[in-house]
């Protein structure tokens, strides 16, 4: 819920802020405010405030994050925030900051940041009288001939004073002496020059030299003055002044050009000879600067540097030279020196605002506000700014050379969390020079990335019979985003089979995915079974993902096989009859078993424990089939009880035993075969043949017709004395249909028995069992008489 609080916030404080910015550059072009402050004041001073002008109120300040910005990267002024003051950062010196341009201004722009808004603002700097003029002489000689008539006036070296208006230089007075008075003259540059004006003729025999006091004096109160001894020396009569070829010299002197290089030559000459002819130059009314970067050589005229020039610091240079010779007389001329800028000072960047982190998913966020400079002209003072193309971020120009970084698409903290921007500056120069600036943005999670599985469903495999809490596999998720926002939390769903007890048979372990079998499982009663686990992060809103599980109950070999023929509930045990006359291999039962296991669990085997006669009977190991392994004979013993073992193929394997009993029998008939339809092979009979055959069959027929009235009778008579308590024999043939045991593998044809059990055997014990065929009758009645001589029942067999 923070996290989408703060969301929103910053969304709200965006849009404000790209509001103001743009009204910020609509009031950009409005004229500024002007404020004034003495220079010398001390740092902290109070300039004013800025409340009423900024139309804001005290607690406005702080908000919006008020503060004021100015050109380069020295702050000499700083806003309270707390009561809305412009105070001082530092002791202000007009001299040093404008030296003579009047009116000193230094531009100044309040930045509010938040929105963003610009106010153009200018502070002057009003002089106050702190220094005195000073002669840069401090001895000054005047060679003067005595030849020079009243009246002519001589210029004389004038003072400097570094303030400016009513505080800069304003007038000169001179000692009293009875030769000169001083006279002031105003130069076009606004500078006054003073000049002693001879008021009588001069006598070198009388007086060679005359000494004078030149005081400057300042309009300051109290006023300033600084003074100057003046000497006069008188010379002899020399009536040829020297002349400069030109009056005004004009040159341009590359800013980077080496010391003691040669600026100009200028060059006078003087018609008189002699002394009178020989001519010296020198600076005439050269201000500090000038001779500190001029040198003249006096005998060529030569014009050399003795410092470096800087175009930033000085355009031109206005040098008066003066050139006099031997006699006094002298000429002047003016050397005019512009100094060409050159492209040395790489751009400066002034970073107001800076935002390193920002959340991911927002569309032009603002990074960065700052400004840019360049102290050169021209060209080499125009700049471009630019960031690489490649990354997300593009620039604004703002007001009078500030800028803005936004983003221009939303960032994916996922796809990448951390940008490193380069801020380039280039000016327009030859060469150009660049500055390069960086600043890091690292981007801000949000949840936005679902979890997801490794897999989309898992297939886990569990023996049955497990443990309880038995481990039985892991599903695993991932998320793409970071902190809370990337910490999972597993659960499972409710399974689509309302009727599974999924709550009972497994567990997830919430932190770390391992699932957990919470009870026994079993493969009989469940072999199989699916749900789905969520994945769920902790971000606001939380976002989840979905994966399959199937889980697998192997089998356990722990059912052992069931019998199920011969049955072992039965009171009276099953019994095969056997003929004697039995082949070997002829099939007398079948042990049919079942494994409640699945696999190789429940692959079974059959194998002969024991028997009555070892070696009369075998099993089929892989079918149960019980078959004769000889054939058999009346040293047989009739009766035969056989052990079959049934085990499966478990580890360990497990077993069950089954009981078989056996029953050989005498006379029992072989199936019956269809005889061979000879007819079809024979040749075609003769008419005597036929003839015979059909009194053959008469015969026959004849024969059958009384042997089955001699039966009835023989049945009748048997019913009658079973009946009085002996064996009861059925009246024709057995009824249908006959059982068919043939499906157990005993018998393949249908035959007919006669099953005589005694009468108070307990265990219906079968005692003989004869076929009921014509040819056998008497000696079955024998059989019957002797071994069983009181049997209740008869039975039919298929």
């Amino acid at each position: 819920m923070e996290a989408r609080e703060g969301k929103e916030r910053f969304l709200k404080q965006r849009q404000v802020l790209i509001f103001f910015v743009l009204l910020g550059i609509a009031q950009a072009g409005s004229e500024p405010r002007h404020y004034s402050v003495a220079e010398e004041m001390e740092s902290g001073s109070f300039v004013a405030n800025l409340l009423k002008d900024l139309g804001l109120e005290v607690e406005e300040l702080a908000a919006r994050g008020a503060r004021v910005v100015s050109k380069g990267k020295k702050m000499r002024l700083h806003l309270d925030r707390q009561t809305g003051d412009l105070l001082l950062d530092e002791k202000l010196d007009r001299e040093e900051l404008c030296g003579p341009t009047e009116p000193c201004v230094l531009p100044f722009q309040v930045l509010l940041e938040n929105p963003l808004q610009f106010f153009q603002a200018e502070l002057r700097i009003r002089d106050i009288n702190d220094h005195s003029p000073v002669f840069l002489d401090k001895e000054i000689i005047l060679k003067i001939p005595e030849s020079i008539t009243p009246g002519t006036a001589f210029l004389i070296e004038c003072a400097q004073d570094l303030d400016v208006g009513s505080n800069s230089l304003q007038s000169y007075t001179v000692s009293p002496n009875s030769h000169f008075h001083l006279k002031l003259q105003d130069s076009p540059e606004g500078i006054v020059l003073p000049q002693l004006v001879l008021d009588k003729a001069l006598d070198r025999e009388a007086q060679s030299e005359i000494t004078l006091s030149l005081t400057a004096l300042d309009g300051g109160t109290p006023p300033r003055s600084g003074t100057a001894l003046v000497r006069v020396e008188v010379l002899d009569i020399n009536d040829n002044a020297p002349e400069f070829a030109k009056l005004l010299y004009e040159v341009q002197v590359l800013e980077n050009s080496p010391i003691g290089s040669q600026v100009a030559i200028v060059s006078a000459r003087d018609l008189d000879i002699g002394a009178y002819g020989e001519i010296s130059y020198v600076f005439s009314q050269a201000n500090e600067d000038v001779r500190k970067t001029f040198r003249i050589n006096a005998k060529s005229g030569q014009l050399l540097l003795t410092q470096k020039l800087d175009f930033e610091s000085i355009q031109t240079y206005t040098l008066n030279i003066q050139a006099t010779d031997g006699g006094g007389l002298f000429g002047s001329c003016v050397v005019f020196v512009q100094v060409v800028d050159l492209n040395d000072n790489p751009p400066e960047l002034t970073m107001s605002t800076l935002i390193n982190e920002i959340p991911e998913n927002l569309q032009e966020t603002i990074i960065a506000v700052f400004s840019v400079s360049d102290p050169d002209s021209g060209d080499n003072g125009r700049m471009v700014c630019s960031v690489p193309d490649d990354l997300p971020f593009i620039l604004k120009p703002s007001v009078e050379n500030f800028y803005t970084l936004v983003t221009n698409t939303a960032l994916d903290r996922e796809m990448r969390s951390e940008y490193n921007v380069t801020i380039t500056v280039t000016d327009m120069g030859t060469p150009r020079l660049t500055t390069q600036h960086h600043i890091t943005v690292l981007v801000s999670d949000v949840n936005d990335n679902a979890p997801a599985f490794t897999q989309t469903s898992y297939t886990l495999f569990v023996p049955e019979n497990n443990s309880p809490a038995l481990h039985i596999g892991s599903v695993s998720a991932t998320d793409a985003d970071a902190g809370a926002n990337a910490q999972l939390t597993y659960s499972l769903l409710p399974p689509p089979d309302p009727g599974l007890p999924l709550a009972s048979l497994v567990s997830v372990n919430a932190d770390n995915g391992h699932l957990f079998a919470l009870r026994a499982l079993d493969y009989e009663a469940l072999q199989a079974f699916e749900f789905r686990v969520r994945a769920t992060d902790r971000g606001a809103p939380a976002l989840s993902g979905q994966a399959l599980v199937r889980v697998r109950v192997l089998d356990a070999n722990d059912n052992a096989p069931f019998v199920l023929y011969p049955p072992q509930n039965g009171s009276a045990p099953c019994t095969e009859l056997v003929p004697r006359a039995a082949e070997p291999g002829y099939l007398v039962g079948k042990v049919v078993a079942v494994d409640g296991d699945s696999g190789q669990n429940a692959w079974l085997s059959y194998q002969l424990l024991r028997a009555t006669e070892p070696g009369l009977f075998g099993v089929w190991a892989h079918n149960g089939e019980v078959r004769t392994a000889r054939p058999l004979s009346e040293r047989d013993a009739p009766r035969h009880r056989l052990l079959v073992l049934v085990k499966d193929n478990g580890e360990p394997p497990l077993s069950a035993s089954v009981t078989l009993h056996v029953l050989l029998v005498d006379g029992f008939s072989q199936p019956y075969l269809p005889a061979r339809d000879a007819a079809a092979d024979a040749a075609p009979a003769d008419p005597l043949t036929v003839y015979l055959v059909v009194a053959l069959a008469a015969v026959s027929s004849l024969f059958l017709f009384s042997l089955l009235a001699l039966v009835a009778v023989r049945l009748c008579r048997r019913s009658g004395a079973a009946w009085a308590g002996g064996c009861a024999a059925p009246g024709g043939r057995f009824p249908g249909p006959l059982v068919d045991v043939s499906g157990a593998g005993t018998l393949t044809q249908s035959y007919q028995y006669e099953v005589c059990l005694t009468g108070g055997s307990g265990t219906n014990e079968f005692k003989f069992l004869k076929p009921i065929l014509p040819n056998f009758l008497a000696q079955g009645e024998e059989r019957v008489s002797e071994a069983n001589p009181s049997c209740k029942d008869s039975f039919e067999f298929s």
